[in-house]
């Protein structure tokens, strides 16, 4: 196997990714095609590959390969998957006097440095005080599908459309861990167990609002959506963060609801959950109606990658599965595509992968590792 040498200069990591995805040869697949067939859990012409960063890491990218925007840049990395949102109605959050703020989901946060990045957490809990579900479902701040310019949404598809056909992918949101944001998390489990009527109205108001959400998106966006993605973090590094029977009674039927709604529009559901999620793979599927899992994180419990693809690999694709933990931010560029083969190997076998990090490229990435990524090669061999 030939090693992987490591671009020395921006102009050679140009060139090679320009190289390699810039001229795609007149039998290839468009990136329509190839993903559809991998969700489809088909063999397309090669796997097909998708990325997401923080901020700090995409600035530093588009610096680095000179990427007018991120849409060159995507080009640039053979990125074959897109997503779009609809234009906001005023601003994206309210800004408070000391500093925090509310985002467009109710929820209420805080920036907070460290040496790589800022990222945001939750400053307090908007309704941590309610009592009853009635005063959750009074409560004023619920988002508004009037929030929303839903008619922008053609024109973005067409514009990505332009020259090569891509799958087009809207974000929904997460019924549980939204939820939380506005109770907090430890109470949140506590009183699923104890007296649930606070927690299931306020994941009862967040499915009307997504489900109110898909329907807006369907009726502007003229058919060019092609799936949607969902979460819930339900699980840990090294376990569930509930039982499988809390999960059953109370997180599941809120899914089936809105994925109801979602599938009765033809849409793929990929469907995210971090850590430990083996023991729900099986109802992800079955139950909940999902198509593609992501992220595949490969450092947790029990996500052994050759028995998952062994396991469901006949009825999901997979979304991610590339290490955050470890391998992109401390190991070598070899290490990284070393990873990228054996993933596309095992789980990219008869179809069935998109390959991608298991999380937001984070920003104590080297930018090295993250060209081994994307100039690894891309077949299932």
């Amino acid at each position: 196997m030939t090693p992987f040498e490591t671009p020395q200069t921006p102009q050679e990591a140009r060139q090679r990714l320009e190289h390699l995805y810039g001229r795609p040869s007149a039998d290839a697949m468009s990136p329509y095609e190839r993903v559809l067939r991998a969700i489809q859990r088909q063999t397309p012409d090669r796997v097909p590959f998708d990325y997401w960063a923080v901020p700090e890491t995409q600035a530093r990218l588009m610096a680095y390969l000179q990427a007018r925007d991120e849409e060159e840049l995507l080009r640039l990395l053979g990125v074959d998957c897109r997503i779009v949102s609809p234009d906001l109605i005023g601003p994206a959050r309210q800004e408070l006097p000391d500093g925090t703020f509310l985002d467009r989901w109710g929820s209420h946060r805080r920036k907070v440095s460290n040496e790589f990045s800022t990222y945001e957490e939750y400053a307090s809990f908007p309704l941590a005080e309610a009592q009853s579900a009635a005063e959750v479902e009074s409560w004023p701040r619920w988002p508004k599908t009037e929030g929303w310019r839903w008619d922008s949404l053609p024109a973005k598809i067409d514009a990505l459309n332009r020259e090569v056909r891509y799958p087009i992918r809207y974000d929904v949101g997460g019924i549980f861990e939204s939820s939380w944001a506005l109770y907090g998390l430890d109470r949140f489990l506590v009183d699923l167990l104890e007296k649930p009527e606070v927690p299931c109205a306020i994941m009862d108001c967040y499915t009307d609002v997504m489900i109110a959400n898909v329907h807006a998106l369907m009726r502007a966006a003229q058919g060019k959506i092609d799936w949607v993605y969902t979460y819930d973090d339900v699980a840990i590094q090294n376990g569930l963060l509930m039982s499988p029977r809390l999960w059953r009674k109370y997180i599941l039927p809120r899914h089936q609801r809105l994925n109801a709604v979602i599938k009765s529009y033809g849409l793929k559901i990929i469907y995210h959950s971090c850590g430990a999620i083996y023991p729900l793979i099986g109802a992800l599927i079955d139950d909940m109606g999902i198509d593609v899992l992501n992220p595949l994180q490969p450092r947790a419990s029990m996500m052994d990658m050759a028995r998952i693809k062994e396991e469901f690999g006949g009825r999901i694709a997979f979304h991610g599965a590339i290490d955050l933990q470890h391998t992109m931010p401390h190991g070598s560029p070899q290490d990284v595509v070393d990873e990228v083969r054996a993933r596309c190997q095992i789980l990219g076998q008869g179809g069935g992968y998109i390959c991608t990090t298991a999380h937001y490229i984070q920003n104590d990435v080297p930018i090295e590792n993250i060209l081994a990524l994307y100039l690894a090669p891309r077949g299932t061999d």
